[in-house]
């Protein structure tokens, strides 16, 4: 605040210096930023200022008096005076007349031009605004005279007066367009640029192919070229082939990848292993045309399942025994049926994929009888980041490997009640033995315990009972059908107390999942059990077959992410790879390593830094296992407090499995 006293802030500099100033060997630069209506005189001190060699720059703002700033720029004043109205220009100006002759010379390639420009601003001048009549006084005695007087008043005008202007011009980094494959070149600086890179590209910083399949499969795609799907729909679909194509296939290997196209008719116009090398691919598909016709998704599924994957050795050196992939794009619904076309595709051991448009997605999970064979788009360009996604799904096929080498305690809970029936039982079983196969079954990987159930649940083998995969398959070989009602509460209450513990060889710090599998009857009495095994850090995942209620089912599962609703048993075999992808997400998860309570015998868990202990009462041990006795005996020699030892994760493993050794001796 205050008045505009530029002059005493000048005589200041000049009696002070600059605060912090070097030797005299240095240039001194001033920048005076101002809007040049100083209350004092500025041009003696600004002339002292200039004899001491000190550059001066008058930046003006707001709508500055020019003739006093140009009073206070060193010579030539084109050069040092700038308006800050204009940011851009006035940091250019500057640097450009810093660059010669105070500062080092300009960057290679660049170089100092002028340019017109102007200087804007305002200034109060007299306007005539016309004429009224006044009254004035006469010669005569007692009389007056009318008579027009000119009536002027003041208005602010914006002045713009013509200058010249200094900038530095450099070549643009990006102008040699560094970025490949619809890269994004962008200027940082000078010199440098980075690229925002299209998804699927990315490899570099010029935006190389980033993704290749990593897997052998023989790839059909099968593109809908209906009128349902339209002339841009189909252009689109096209380009999307040739972008991931382009993004995941190498150039020198051999394509094992066909097309097919569909309206009421089906044609293979590319047939698998047609195409040696990629630019004769992307010439072949350029080269389809859309057709228009109706939408018969099922036939065109059936017809390449039949003829699609002949057997046409063309190359030696390729293989005829990789798994084959079927990728649908469609957006169109479908004008006959699907059903015994996607059972046909799937009896042919063909791994189906479905892309297509938000609105599709109802079709598409039953075309495919899996939602994580499925790709939904939002629009358009939404479809291209899709590329990622198709790949992984493309190279996911037979390849279900559990959660690696991720520990987990995984419990079964399976309905075994009339409501199911035997046969379907037996659906279960085979399902059960089947996921049971996809993990690796010992001590420090993977425990299965598995619990069936009617009204009562009964536990089949316990956490620690089988140690290898074959002695798992074997007993659930010889699960027996119970027959009676159900109740899910009574079964998830069972794993609670009697599946999940430290005494049945459930392992502290280890990621814990239950899997119930189940019809949706009996499930009156499961919500509180269910969530009292979360709160106990146990995750709850819930797969239903047939009709059920759906809010009774979210009670159960805590959330739509741990439920997984399928409309028949013959399906179930479709969501395996979906349920081993949720268990071993949460395999992967971090623990808290006091839940569930590790503790035997009301004894309290104490987290530590990557540890935890048991605080015992009246008993001792790492899990306060063992009674304290009183006094020492031959028999029962009283043992060291174990009870505040400390144990990592790995330390009580080793040590809970010697424990168990100890107990079956």
């Amino acid at each position: 605040g205050g008045s505009t006293e530029t002059g005493r802030a000048l005589k200041y500099i000049l009696h002070k210096g600059f605060p912090g100033g070097r030797n005299s060997s240095v240039p001194e630069v001033l920048i005076i930023i101002s809007d040049g209506k100083s209350q004092g005189s500025t041009a003696i001190p600004a002339m002292q200022l200039k004899e001491r060699h000190i550059t001066i720059f008058a930046v003006g703002i707001k709508f500055p008096r020019w003739e006093e700033l140009h009073a206070l720029a060193s010579e030539p004043p084109e050069r040092h005076l700038l308006f800050a109205g204009d940011a851009d220009d006035a940091a250019n100006g500057l640097y450009s007349a810093l660059s010669d002759p105070v500062c080092t010379a300009t960057a290679p390639g660049c170089k100092v031009e002028s340019h017109p420009c102007e200087r804007r601003t305002l200034e109060t001048v007299k306007e005539l605004a016309g004429s009224y009549v006044c009254w004035k006084g006469s010669k005569q005695p007692n009389a007056v005279q009318a008579s027009l007087c000119p009536f002027i008043r003041w208005k602010r005008v914006l002045i713009k007066h013509p200058s010249r202007c200094f900038r530095t011009v450099c070549p643009d980094p990006c102008d040699s367009q560094p970025c490949q494959n619809g890269g994004t070149c962008v200027p940082e600086g000078l010199d440098r640029y980075h690229c925002l890179c299209v998804l699927g590209y990315g490899a570099d910083v010029h935006c190389a192919t980033k993704l290749s399949l990593e897997c052998s499969v023989d790839l059909l795609f099968l593109m809908d070229s209906s009128a349902g799907v339209t002339l841009e729909g189909f252009l689109r679909f096209k380009a999307f082939l040739k972008r991931f194509l382009q993004a995941v296939v190498g150039q020198d290997s051999a394509m094992s990848v066909g097309v097919a196209q569909y309206d009421d008719d089906v044609k293979i116009p590319i047939e698998l292993h047609q195409h040696k090398d990629a630019f004769s691919l992307m010439k072949s598909i350029d080269a389809l045309n859309f057709s228009g016709g109706r939408t018969l998704t099922g036939r065109a599924l059936q017809y390449v399942a039949q003829h699609g994957f002949r057997s046409t050795q063309v190359f030696a050196d390729v293989q005829d025994d990789l798994p084959r992939v079927v990728v649908l794009l469609t957006d169109s619904k479908s004008q006959d049926s699907v059903e015994e076309a996607t059972k046909y595709v799937k009896d042919q051991n063909l791994f189906l994929i479905g892309i297509g448009s938000s609105f599709m997605r109802a079709e598409l999970t039953m075309v495919t009888g899996n939602p994580q064979q499925t790709i939904v788009y939002s629009d358009p360009q939404d479809l291209f980041n899709r590329i990622p996604e198709l790949q992984r799904k493309i190279c996911s096929v037979g390849s279900l490997e559990g959660c690696q080498a991720q520990s987990l305690d995984l419990a079964f809970a399976v309905d075994a009640s009339s409501g199911v029936g035997l046969e379907n039982f037996l659906r279960l079983r085979h399902f059960l033995r089947s996921s049971c196969s996809h993990f690796v079954i010992d001590r420090d990987v993977t425990q299965i315990a598995l619990v069936i159930y009617g009204s009562k649940a009964h536990t089949v083998f316990a956490l620690d009972t089988h140690t290898s995969n074959s002695a798992v398959l074997q007993a659930i070989d010889q699960v027996p059908f119970l027959g009676d009602s159900a109740s899910a509460g009574s079964a998830l209450l069972h794993v609670y107390s009697d599946v999940m513990t430290v005494q049945k060889g459930a392992r502290p710090g280890v990621n814990k999942v239950v899997v119930l599998l189940t019809n949706g009857g009996g499930m009156q009495d499961a919500a509180a059990p269910a969530q009292q095994l979360r709160h106990n850090g146990i995750l709850v995942f819930v797969v239903v077959i047939g009709d059920a209620e759906r809010d009774m089912l979210l009670r159960v599962a805590g959330s739509p992410s741990y439920l997984v609703h399928i409309s028949s048993y013959e399906d179930l075999q479709y969501y395996q790879g979906l349920i081993i992808e949720r268990i071993c997400e949460e395999a992967r998860s971090p623990v808290n390593l006091c839940k569930p309570n590790p503790c035997m015998n009301q004894g309290v868990c104490i987290l530590g830094p990557g540890s935890y202990r048991c605080e015992c009462h009246g008993w001792e041990g790492p899990h306060c296992e063992t009674r304290v006795l009183r006094g020492d005996s031959p028999r029962f020699p009283a043992l060291p407090p174990y009870s505040h030892v400390q144990w990592s994760p790995r330390g009580l493993q080793h040590f809970s499995r010697a424990l168990q050794h100890s107990k079956r001796q």
